[in-house]
């Protein structure tokens, strides 16, 4: 299966989630690509959209190697953590939080965020290939005390779908595509051009006015 872009994929996935419309629920956009998507299926489902902003923390040998993650208000850390120095998880989680404070403040000025408490949380993204990051995501999240957590997307490799499926902290997966041939989420767009900060921030700021 293959998506004309962001925009129909999000459209799809508003159809799948049209019992939840004018619900007790937040739609959770992950930045940047999951955003426009977020945007559409918010509209279409009259609920609020807030980004989730998160970033994982990097083993100091491997970066790419996720240990943990970092939100503005929580962190949660892998097994893989207990090999690292306390040092320099802190340092790195300070300056993981300094960058997402900046970020917030580029997205929403001084908005709150909206509180997840007892709320279902639809979490949407244009695609997951490993998992990892929105696992420890979702992890914090789920420690907010929301009444369900969703993850909505387009596409994903059957192995990191299932991982979402075991998951004792997501409550429903819809995802529209699990190809077998998985190399990137990008081959399964025809127009997949990258979304970037000055287009978030539009989205949002349309959203607030």
């Amino acid at each position: 299966m293959k998506f004309k872009d962001r925009i129909e994929a999000a459209n799809l996935l508003a159809e799948k989630l049209a019992t939840y419309k004018n619900k007790n629920a937040i739609i959770l956009a992950i930045p940047r690509g999951g955003v426009p998507m977020g945007n559409v299926v918010a509209n279409q489902l009259k609920l609020p959209l807030e980004v989730v902003l998160s970033k994982k923390i990097g083993h100091p040998l491997h970066k790419e190697f996720a240990i943990g993650a970092v939100t503005l208000g929580s962190r949660v850390l892998s097994d893989s953590a207990s090999q690292v120095s306390d040092g320099y998880i802190e340092k790195e989680t300070k300056e993981i939080r300094a960058l997402l404070s900046e970020r917030y403040q580029d997205y929403y000025g001084k908005k709150a965020p909206l509180k997840l408490k007892d709320k279902i949380l639809i979490i949407v993204d244009d695609g997951i290939a490993t998992g990892n990051t929105i696992m420890s995501t979702i992890e914090m999240l789920h420690a907010e005390q929301p009444e369900k957590i969703i993850v909505a997307i387009p596409v994903s490799p059957k192995s990191t779908l299932q991982k979402l499926q075991d998951s004792l902290y997501i409550d429903e997966v819809i995802c529209l595509s699990a190809p077998a041939n998985f190399m990137s989420v990008g081959q399964f767009y025809e127009d997949f051009e990258q979304v970037d900060d000055a287009e978030v921030k539009t989205i949002l700021k349309s959203r607030m006015s």
